[in-house]
């Protein structure tokens, strides 16, 4: 058994076989053979090896012609290793004894020798576990044929671990069938972890090298609470989890009785619970736990995977499905945010590409695509409270360019006859300290602002969210993230304006009381965090909450503030506390 430490993004537990995704996207289909197909998968191995020596000979005599004999010599490195009477040895012992898969053979026992060569403190030696599994690429290549999978199209239960999932890798996972996943890169707040958190998928990520630990098949344990990738638990471990999986569905039980009351503290002070959703069908989860309304509807998910960019009908039909399940209740929807890596556009590779063209910038250097989904937005703004949010706005003159063409765009319409709500409220997203700065003079000019944590801690502490490498830097728990929040928060209040944190933030339960505490009274949170918020809140009053806060701002740094809230939620209710 082997325990990993990574970062969890996305709650929950999931237990099953490994599904080992290489950048080519490998999936080991069969794990073992039966006793009387043995001598036909010899055969299969057999062809898998002679097919992979000739791709190498060629490979080969191509560079030996262009370069010489010093650059050909890794190909002769590699057929020596692949013809390797040792290696065959294994591998005809795994299919014999275990009736190991030829698939699940190679898989094992390559990455056993990458490992091996990981290990020794030689770089020369080192860098050989790259040409191992190379040879475990061009065998499985061989072997798997057209049985090659994709994410999309599995057929059985996994585990997913790759190297690194983007958000349209994430957003088309197959949630029947993948049960989690951990990826050896990528940080807190990430797009893929947000994708993973809306599609109510455990994850883990920032887990560092582990690939070469682990075939396809493995039994893996993906623990989203506590950031833990277990591979190949003992006994005494599994029976842990399934004991907590138990605990868990006992508790959701639970908090699922709180669905209709009230999201209303003890004092009896309302606070608006409303959900964040990235697709349609999330809609049924925000209701099923009783949110009041969307208060962020993410409009990514239709570029992302997505072969072409989608025209106004796409837009269209998916605000509708929205606006019809929610019968009446408020829907803001966030125009577009892309950029970064969820980039789809076409245009230059940014060397930094969090401070480059993204998001509204983005929007309003392609005035075609964001008039598509404002025509959209506007159609479907008939068909009950729908509401429009701008991301990323960090000047004045961002802010009115946008209006000015929501305002052409409704011009459009109505000359052509189109209906649609006039006096559609518009707000923004307050993600940069910028916004929070010039927040008196922003809010004069629109209905409704909501605090985006995430982007606000990543542009407030220069940490990238999605960076590993800085992730003990990344805390939105830091004095001077909610310095923000607190004066973002008062200065709505001053001017009458409704204010809304619809972060990670604002889902974690540890800042439940401390948000609270802070003046806000509508939170917008993933649907599978709505029950665990609503115990909170109806659990402590105000004064309590702001007695938190008061003594949370004196604090000096994030780690206090953390362990300080950890122990306050563990007061009233300690079966949130992990």
């Amino acid at each position: 058994m082997q325990k990993l430490q990574g970062i969890a993004v996305s709650p929950g537990v999931a237990m099953g076989e490994a599904l080992v995704m290489d950048n080519e996207g490998f999936r080991i289909p069969r794990r073992f053979v039966a006793r009387d197909a043995v001598e036909h998968e010899l055969e299969r191995l057999d062809e898998a090896i002679h097919a992979a020596g000739a791709e190498i000979e060629r490979n080969r005599a191509a560079v030996f012609r262009e370069l010489g004999d010093q650059y050909a010599a890794v190909f002769s490195a590699h057929l020596q290793m692949l013809r390797d009477p040792a290696l065959r040895n294994e591998l005809d012992a795994m299919i014999r004894e275990r009736h190991y898969s030829p698939e699940y053979a190679v898989s094992r026992a390559l990455r056993r020798y990458a490992k091996v060569f990981q290990t020794i403190e030689s770089s020369y030696l080192a860098e050989r576990a790259n040409d191992v599994i190379d040879i475990e690429k061009r065998l499985l290549r061989n072997l798997l044929g057209r049985r090659r999978e994709e994410l999309a199209h599995l057929i059985s239960p996994v585990t997913v671990l790759a190297h690194n999932l983007t958000p349209s890798e994430t957003a088309n996972l197959d949630r029947e069938f993948v049960r989690g996943f951990a990826t050896e890169i990528g940080g807190p707040g990430s797009h893929t972890a947000l994708v993973a958190e809306g599609l109510e998928i455990p994850a883990v990520v920032g887990v560092g090298p582990f690939l070469t630990d682990v075939s396809g098949g493995d039994l893996v344990i993906i623990d989203g609470d506590h950031g833990l990738v277990i591979l190949q638990p003992d006994e005494e471990t599994i029976a842990h989890y399934r004991y907590e999986a138990e605990q868990h569905k006992n508790r959701a039980a639970q908090l699922a009785t709180l669905r209709e009351l009230p999201a209303e503290t003890a004092d009896k002070v309302h606070i608006e619970l409303l959900g964040n959703i990235e697709f349609p069908h999330e809609v049924e989860h925000c209701l099923e736990r009783g949110a009041e309304g969307i208060g962020l509807y993410r409009t990514e998910f239709l570029y992302l995977g997505a072969e072409a960019e989608p025209d106004e009908e796409v837009h269209y039909q998916a605000y509708a499905k929205v606006m019809e399940q929610m019968q009446g209740k408020p829907v803001v929807i966030r125009s577009c945010d892309l950029g970064a890596e969820k980039l789809t556009f076409d245009s230059e590779a940014a060397r930094n590409p969090t401070l480059g063209l993204r998001s509204i910038r983005l929007s309003l250097k392609n005035l075609p695509t964001f008039r598509t989904q404002l025509r959209a937005v506007l159609r479907a703004s008939v068909l009950g409270d729908l509401r429009l949010m701008f991301p990323l706005i960090t000047t004045q003159l961002e802010l009115r360019q946008a209006k000015m063409v929501l305002a052409d765009v409704m011009e459009d319409l109505d000359e052509a006859g189109v209906p649609f709500n006039d006096n559609l409220p518009v707000g923004m997203m307050a993600e940069t300290p910028a916004a929070v700065l010039l927040s008196d003079r922003f809010l004069e000019e629109v209905d409704f602002m909501s605090i985006g944590t995430n982007d606000l801690t990543q542009y407030t502490l220069a940490a990238d969210r999605s960076n590993k490498e800085v992730a003990g830097l990344y805390s939105s728990s830091d004095p001077a993230v909610l310095r923000l929040i607190r004066m973002a928060v008062e200065t709505a209040g001053r001017l009458g304006k409704p204010i809304n944190v619809c972060g990670q933030m604002s889902g974690n339960t540890l800042y439940t009381i401390l948000l609270l505490g802070l003046g806000l009274r509508r939170l917008s949170v993933t649907p599978g965090s709505i029950p665990e918020v609503k115990k909170i809140c109806r659990t402590v009053t105000i004064p309590q909450c702001e007695s938190v806060a008061e003594h949370v701002m004196s604090l000096e740094n994030s780690r206090d503030i953390k362990s300080y809230l950890r122990e306050e939620l563990k007061k009233i209710l300690p079966e949130l506390v992990p």
